[in-house]
């Protein structure tokens, strides 16, 4: 993925999509089964998709659904730790706490 990419929000990733595909928002819900006004939300990322609405679009798209994936979760993660007004050293933290989880899940 491009670093450019990396650092754009699931919701313009989407719109981007389907702006590229011309497609419009009544369109892309119909075929990802989904309210079109809910569609809207995610693309000006006030509501977050599912994990089988990610499926969906990655499957419509042709996309890497690990790719999308990865989007949502750093979107998550960056609007967290702007919620919590939390200093970016949280994430070695969570880095720590990732690598000691594993471990304990693998012994």
């Amino acid at each position: 993925m491009e670093s450019k990419l990396k650092l754009t929000s699931f919701g313009e990733v989407l719109r981007n999509l389907r702006e590229t595909s011309e497609l419009t928002l009544r369109e892309v819900a119909a075929i990802v089964e989904i309210d079109p006004s809910l569609l809207a939300k995610i693309e000006r990322n006030q509501r977050q998709p599912s994990k089988n609405l990610i499926t969906n679009i990655a499957n419509f798209f042709k996309i890497d659904e690990k790719e999308l994936h990865l989007t949502i979760l750093s979107d998550q993660i960056a609007y967290k730790i702007i919620d919590e007004d939390a200093d970016i050293d949280i994430l070695k933290v969570a880095e720590e706490k990732v690598a000691y989880i594993k471990n304990q899940r693998n012994e």
